[in-house]
């Protein structure tokens, strides 16, 4: 019997890998962590000197996201390294989102620091020299901003890069596959740095113009709680996909459903649907049939369902009946 051809193998090989197709996303994170980093030591240095708590707290908040940006770095770089290492039975997609859950942990962690010690200003007020901390918190807004864009264009981009432009219209919607969680944390991350930013903003135009010098404290509160919100919602969803949650049940039922009006014998007797990575998918499906097809013909059938990155098809049948060709 004659062996598989070897580069037919190694493209079946390479469209199973599925933790590493993230290239440019790995890319633009990296830009993030470096002007993240360089905006956090002028922040917290100015922020230190001219006593304002809403320049000290982005700065600190950026020092925590330039840690957590750095972990979204070192996922992307070990799910590309360990794509194929076989330790890992679906690829290394999953470490995007228990980085992204990690991030998440570490917003929630910067809204309870920014919330308490901006009660603590609150009560107790401190002199800000607010002409000198101004200048430094439009700079972090801009670099913010250039972040979020970055990102922004990540996320863009993917988008075209799953519209299959031919006319046809799958049963799944875009949002039921595996987002990419760690491109995410990243990017709230950016987006409550630039929040801060404008609070920072905001407070030091209401200090020096009005005299309203508890603004500085206020907008650190509602920063926090903002964050904290989106820190909800990303570890939600990373958690989800760790614990393999079905994406859609919407999804779930498509392919019940869609499977068994297309073959009139077929009954779809367990399912499995669940996220392996970014924008990736698996579908494990026992189907039992009284005049069983070949396998290839259910594959088929879910691949006009729905688009799958890895699926198992259980056939059981009847005692006595012949198997499939």
């Amino acid at each position: 019997m004659n062996r598989p051809d070897e580069a037919w193998l190694a493209q079946l090989r390479h469209d199973h890998d599925h933790g590493a197709a993230v290239g440019s996303h790995e890319q633009r994170t990296r830009w993030v962590v470096g002007l993240t980093f360089v905006t956090m030591v002028v922040e917290l240095g100015v922020g230190y000197a001219t006593n304002s708590m809403a320049l000290t707290a982005d700065g600190w908040h950026m020092a925590t996201h330039v840690g957590a940006l750095g972990l979204s770095a070192f996922a992307y770089w070990f799910a590309r390294r360990r794509s194929r290492h076989e330790a890992f039975s679906f690829g290394t997609g999953k470490v995007h989102a228990l980085a992204g859950y990690t991030s998440a942990i570490v917003l929630a962690l910067v809204a309870l620091w920014m919330v308490v010690e901006s009660l603590r200003r609150l009560l107790q007020p401190e002199p800000i020299a607010f002409a000198e901390a101004l200048p430094v918190a439009v700079l972090g807004l801009l670099v913010n901003l250039a972040s979020v864009r970055i990102l922004h264009s990540a996320e863009h981009d993917h988008e075209h890069d799953h519209d299959h432009g031919d006319g046809e219209h799958s049963v799944v919607a875009h949002d039921h596959h595996g987002h990419d969680h760690n491109l995410r944390a990243a990017y709230l991350h950016v987006l409550a740095d630039a929040l801060t930013s404008v609070l920072a903003i905001l407070a030091l135009l209401g200090g020096r113009y009005l005299g309203w010098t508890f603004l500085d404290a206020a907008m650190g509160v509602i920063g926090g709680l903002v964050i904290a919100r989106w820190s909800y919602g990303l570890s939600h969803g990373a958690a989800a996909q760790l614990l393999d949650v079905v994406p859609s049940q919407d999804l779930a039922a498509a392919v019940r459903h869609g499977l068994e009006a297309r073959f009139a014998d077929v009954r779809v007797v367990d399912l499995h649907v669940w996220a392996i990575g970014p924008h990736a998918m698996a579908c494990i499906v026992a189907v039992a049939a009284t005049s069983p097809r070949p396998v290839a013909t259910y594959h088929e059938a879910l691949a006009s369902i729905a688009t799958f990155a890895h699926v198992t098809i259980e056939l059981h049948q009847p005692p006595g009946t012949a198997p499939g060709a």
